[in-house]
């Protein structure tokens, strides 16, 4: 099996794409490549589309390289990637309806993300085609003797966004989950279509409202590889900074949150005091609780003064005086540990063959931490270690999240030791010539791709976001079978996936 820098030499290379190489290849390169994800060589970091191409991001994971390969000149389909390899599935099926392109041989041709109900077919696209009749969803058929159906959603009991479940049973046990979104598609890739920079970083970072940080450091980086722009010092210390704050927010709220869901309440309420004490140390920080619009290409919006210092110092006190205890609560707890050992087990195979990040692919064995993986700034001069286990069930989830949370703590604390004075901020420069650029950034949740293109104007032509979700929703499915019905809670609370983010 060659390279992946093998297979790119063998197409045609686009000079002014960064930070790493794409290539228009021929079909049979296409191919080569579908055969190495089938055979586990590389991952699949992304698969999106335009009127008459596609793309593929590609990770070789032993030598930590990154590629895009595309098909250029399409006439209204290319070879099916999922026919080979089926985490590309959803996104075949997302590009069918947001472009028109058809994959060829494709083991599952349902509309995905749109539902009939847009007022146009292909809105990414140029293949003009009439609205179709809005029909029923054809879920996946089961026999067998004793089996009942359970629908779940897509309105839920709680203050929670739209998605449909449906569970095939036997009794209690769950024989297969389907999933169905999209039902909070927005058409954030349509909207960023000729926006100007900072529109576009303001849209980027409403992908998905808890990883806001996140989306925002992609889309910045993406920008500033396209453009070949170094940020100050200061800036990408105060990005890692604001990553971290993120990452303590969210995954406080989680372990409270699935606890809750195994009828544990009481650590629900203690993280979720901890986690407004994150909110509320943010907003001194930055001046807004889920520092929101603060990254920006080419650097931040806003800079640490003092307060903001201290407030951040003082968190990090009492989050190390009070954690510990919870920790101990929950792993003393039976009945609580009898809910979530052994539930929701994802096997190392799976998570590895679709590329799971976070907590997710971590508590199954899978190690990849863009921070770790692609160290970049100011990974590199930070000390972290990246929490793995192998169980992969909801209790290993949760632990991968106790260590992250520590981990961060440490991190923050570095930062605040080490953060190097100076600007925050360098103006980005007019392009005499289109830009493409693509990153890769860690968010809680795992890693978050942007790839995007530039035009003369300045202006965004193309952009595609892609949050860890697309890999991870997929594998709840997996994950939930053979389990009673009345644990997917705790399944799907320990997954967290984004409905917003992967709807777009």
């Amino acid at each position: 099996m060659p390279a992946l820098t093998d297979l790119i030499l063998k197409g045609h290379p686009v000079q002014r794409h960064r930070a790493w190489p794409r290539a228009i290849v021929e079909p049979a390169v296409w191919t080569s490549a579908i055969a190495a994800l089938a055979e586990g060589h590389w991952t699949l970091l992304g698969l999106w589309g335009e009127a008459n191409a596609v793309h593929m991001a590609l990770f070789e994971g032993p030598v930590g390289t990154i590629g895009v390969i595309s098909l250029e000149g399409l006439e209204g389909s290319y070879p099916s990637v999922a026919q080979r390899h089926l985490p590309a599935l959803r996104l075949e099926r997302t590009i069918r309806d947001l472009v028109g392109l058809e994959p060829r041989v494709c083991p599952d041709v349902r509309q995905w993300l749109d539902h009939g109900r847009w007022h146009l077919r292909f809105p990414l696209g140029t293949r003009a085609a009439p609205l179709p009749e809005a029909a029923p969803y054809e879920f996946l058929r089961t026999e067998g003797e004793g089996l009942h159906q359970i629908p779940v959603g897509p309105v839920h009991a709680g203050i929670i966004e739209p998605g449909h479940f449906r569970f095939t049973a036997n009794g209690e046990t769950v024989v297969r989950l389907e999933e169905r979104l999209g039902y909070v598609h927005k058409g954030i890739e349509a909207l960023i279509a000729g926006a100007s920079l900072d529109r576009a970083a303001q849209l980027a970072g409403r992908t998905s409202g808890d990883s806001t940080v996140a989306y925002a450091f992609a889309f910045s980086r993406a920008v500033e590889a396209a453009v070949q722009l170094d940020i100050p010092p200061r800036a990408a210390w105060l990005r890692a900074l604001m990553a971290e704050l993120e990452r303590l927010a969210n995954h406080l709220g989680d372990i409270g949150a699935i606890c809750n869901d195994a009828a544990f309440s009481l650590m629900h309420a203690h993280c979720g005091v901890l986690r407004e004490r994150v909110l509320r140390a943010a907003d001194v920080a930055f001046g807004h609780r889920l520092m929101r619009d603060r990254i920006v290409p080419g650097g931040t919006a806003a800079d640490l003064n003092q307060e903001g210092a201290a407030a951040l110092r003082t968190l990090l006190t009492e989050i190390r005086q009070k954690f510990p205890a919870l920790v101990e609560l929950y792993d003393n707890t039976a009945s609580l540990q009898d809910r979530t050992v052994g539930t929701g087990k994802l096997s190392p195979d799976l998570a590895r063959q679709y590329g799971a990040g976070g907590y997710i692919g971590r508590a199954s064995g899978r190690t990849f931490d863009a921070r770790h993986a692609l160290a970049y700034p100011p990974y590199g001069s930070l000390t972290f270690d990246v929490p793995v286990l192998t169980e992969g069930d909801v209790n290993a989830r949760i632990w991968v999240r106790i260590r992250e949370i520590e981990q961060s703590l440490a991190l923050v604390e570095q930062i605040l030791d080490q953060l190097p004075e100076g600007p925050v901020r360098n103006e980005v420069p007019d392009l005499d010539e289109p830009r493409e650029g693509l990153a890769l950034v860690e968010g809680f949740r795992g890693d978050v791709l942007v790839w995007l293109r530039l035009a003369e104007s300045g202006r965004i032509d193309r952009c595609h976001l892609r949050d860890p979700s697309w890999f991870q929703w997929p594998l709840l499915e997996a994950a939930i079978e053979g389990n009673i019905v009345a644990d997917f809670p705790l399944c799907n609370k320990s997954f967290n996936c984004s409905y917003s983010g992967h709807d777009l």
